[in-house]
């Protein structure tokens, strides 16, 4: 009895599961034909899918689904009560309280679900459970039908280290490293330096860049080791680390790959994923470019040898690590689910890659053959999150106050799993959407993509969209010279800081302009609630407060201060201070002053077209402006977006606030105020996992003092200086803000 049908016996109403065991011994098994391969002995098509995942990935199934004609069921935790994928379903299951251990990765309530609702298929999705053997094969053995290969071949490919010595057997190329079962440190310490530094860290189970570390001498292994294990047991559930040889320029790149139930395997090409951050992937695109015919056809090869050394079936992704230096790739691993990425390879070979899940499911031969296989244009996926780009893209949680996506077509998609005013909570990865989209040619891809991103509007958490569009504005992009260091080779220019040189006198005077349209809008939304505020009638307002306000012998003005939040520029807002004529024709005259610069003095007219959706006049120029604003305590937030510019400001105001709100803002004034010399802060909202140190202990610069994890990744926070630690305020199991202190170094 596996550890998973144990559970079951033990957690599972008895109703429940006496009605699950009565169908695994009806369920006949697929019976396999004197060329062994495997034959579906049902010819029942899949009429109810349970997704066992949620977010964005989950509303991209049940799209197809719902296609297909055929019911689906979600799965949600406590915190997803709302969300989107909750909406879209057919009917929703509660699973468990937030933390994914209790919910998405609680296989015994995902079965439990799946038999309660009648479904008849499970899609994992990408993620959670989607590569547990044990859960693929409690599906199979209870009739369940797993949209995914079979759980042998999870179980070989899984494991990173087994999966080596398969494609070793296999005759696929593999990078030097240790792969063994002895996890002993003081072995894998040695093995490391039989290998040779740079050595790159990595899970044997999991993905999406989870526990890796790349670890450059010898006196940084065991830190690292013991980091990689802790952080691969919480987003896993197991800690087993295999070492690699590090390539010093690689690339990534990845092949899809599809199999079916009766030995067919092909490729549908492959994706270069080499842009990345943290070791996750931001930037995809397909085809891979810059590499020749020959390249294409051998490493598609190498990837189907992969796949029937496993005896594999379903979507699949061999990857690959490519020395751009020699031009040899080696095998890395297989993602035996489909991926976050899939859509790219969708649009240029224009198939559903979900609806194939299904069909190859329902027991289906693949719809075409390796010939038949069509590579049409190219395609770019950009993963949109939510996330702190200057503090090194640790994760960001938050309410999305303002989220308007760009309008969907045939060559531009949005795969999201969220709606304006939903929250990015700490337990769940912080992608907000994934945009992808498709041209005829590179070029002409790479022109839709940034023209989409510029155009991809979020407020209320910081996000990563303004810094996509750095990289793919950048010139070595643009060519196509992609490899994993990319974003680290090039952080001078991407990570500039716009506030000093030619570029930060353009990029002030951007902010300057944006300013002025920020205070005639806002005195225009004013005007407007004050008329709604009295029914909508002009004439029932105070002369003094009409549009405009009425004055004797001169105009009416007001004062407003703004504060410009320079994403590149930590810490050192630009203060602006503007002076609103009201002018009798019902424009703004407004004077702005900021820093050293001149002042400077622009008439706007606006016309409200809706709430938040504005036209303005201004020099001659007719434009479309967009705003959000929402308050957090006493700091009223704005965002505008107008032509290819968006602007983010803060302006404080004085609000009148309940007791309960008193007591909330002035915790978040302690928090966000100005800290003393020595304090430490939390850089991301996230959980406790360990403290190093004791209060009152002698600590050295830049030692580890306390670990945070948020969204499965963890973060170091180091002391910034010798001395002693004081007023250590955090403790394992305890949940921090961003910003809130952690303790304090002192020098005695």
């Amino acid at each position: 009895m596996t550890p998973i049908e144990a559970l079951l016996r033990r957690k599972i109403p008895h109703r429940i599961l006496q009605r699950f065991l009565q169908t695994k011994q009806s369920s006949s098994s697929p019976s396999c034909s004197n060329d062994g391969n495997i034959k579906s002995s049902s010819n029942k098509s899949i009429e109810k899918i349970l997704i066992a995942n949620r977010g964005e990935i989950a509303c991209r199934i049940m799209k197809t689904a719902k296609r297909l004609g055929i019911r689906t069921v979600a799965v949600y935790s406590d915190a997803d009560r709302d969300s989107l994928h909750v909406k879209l379903a057919d009917e929703a299951v509660h699973i468990g309280p937030p933390p994914a251990k209790l919910s998405y990765l609680n296989a015994n309530s995902i079965v439990e679900a799946a038999m309660r609702t009648g479904a008849q298929a499970i899609h994992p999705g990408y993620g959670f459970l989607s590569e547990n053997a044990e859960f693929a094969q409690i599906c199979e053995d209870g009739g369940l039908a797993f949209i995914g290969p079979p759980a042998s071949a999870i179980r070989d490919m899984g494991d990173k280290s087994a999966s080596k010595r398969i494609m070793g057997g296999a005759g696929v190329p593999l990078v030097p490293g240790y792969h063994g079962n002895d996890q002993d440190i003081d072995l894998m310490r040695s093995e490391a330096e039989k290998i040779g530094y740079p050595i790159l860290i990595k899970p044997t189970h999991g993905g999406g860049g989870k526990g890796m570390r790349i670890v450059q001498n010898p006196h940084e292994f065991i830190e690292s080791f013991l980091a990689a294990q802790r952080e691969a047991a919480a987003s896993f559930g197991v800690d087993t680390i295999l070492l690699e040889k590090y390539i010093t320029r690689p690339r990534h790149i990845e092949v899809q790959i599809f199999g079916d139930k009766h030995g067919n395997v092909l490729y549908l090409y492959e994706r270069d994923c080499s842009v990345q951050r943290r070791h996750q992937k931001i930037i995809e695109e397909a085809p891979a470019p810059n590499v020749t015919n020959e390249f294409r056809l051998q490493v598609g090869e190498a990837a189907v040898s992969a796949a029937k050394a496993v005896g594999y079936y379903n979507a699949g992704t061999v990857e690959f690590i490519v020395d751009t230096i020699s031009g040899n790739f080696y095998f890395m691993e297989m993602n035996t689910r489909l991926q976050v990425e899939h859509p790219v390879t969708e649009m240029v070979v224009g198939q559903d890659l979900v609806e194939w899940q299904i069909r190859v499911a329902n027991g289906e031969p693949l719809p075409l053959t390796q010939s038949e296989v069509p590579l049409s244009g190219h395609a770019f996926e950009a993963r949109i999150y939510a996330e702190n780009v200057p503090k090194g893209f640790l994760p960001a949680t938050g309410v999305l106050h303002h989220y308007r996506p760009v309008p969907v077509s045939e060559t531009v998609r949005v795969e999201t799993g969220v709606e304006q005013g939903d929250a990015v909570s700490m337990h769940y990865d912080p992608m907000i959407a994934k945009l992808v989209v498709w041209g005829e040619s590179r070029s002409a891809a790479l022109v839709k993509l940034k023209d989409c991103l510029e155009k991809f509007q979020v407020a209320g958490l910081p996000s990563n969209i303004s810094f996509l569009l750095r990289l793919s504005n950048h010139w070595a992009f643009a060519d196509g010279q992609v490899e994993t260091h990319f974003i680290e080779l090039y952080k001078d220019e991407l990570f500039s800081d716009s506030s000093s040189g030619r570029l930060g006198e353009e990029g002030h005077e951007a902010a300057k302009f944006s300013a002025t349209i920020v205070a005639a809008c806002l005195c225009k939304m004013e005007s407007s609630v004050m008329k709604e505020n009295h029914g909508g009638a002009q004439s029932s307002l105070s002369l003094w407060y009409s549009d405009p306000p009425f004055r004797v012998n001169y105009c009416a003005q007001s004062d407003m201060e703004l504060e410009w939040e320079n994403e590149y520029n930590i810490g050192v807002p630009l203060h602006m201070k503007l002076t609103i004529t009201y002018q009798r024709d019902g424009s703004y005259l407004i004077e702005s002053e900021s820093g050293e610069s001149k002042s400077h003095t622009i008439s706007i007219k606006v016309r409200q077209l809706d709430k938040n959706e504005f036209r303005i006049e201004a020099d001659g120029l007719s434009i479309d402006v967009t705003s959000a604003v929402y308050l957090k305590g006493p700091i009223r937030h704005i965002h505008i977006w107008h032509g290819l510019q968006h602007h983010y400001f803060k302006q404080k105001v004085e609000l009148e606030l309940s007791g309960e709100d008193e007591a909330q803002d002035k915790h978040t004034s302690v928090v966000t105020a100005a800290h003393s010399p020595g304090s430490v802060v939390a850089p991301m909202a996230g959980l406790v996992v360990k403290v190093l140190v004791k209060d009152g202990e002698k600590v050295e610069a830049e030692q580890p003092i306390v670990v945070l994890e948020a969204m499965k990744m963890e973060h170091v926070v180091k002391a910034p200086s010798s001395g002693f630690i004081h007023g250590l305020q955090a403790a394992p199991g305890q949940q921090v803000s961003d910003g809130s202190i952690l303790f304090n170094v002192k020098d005695e």
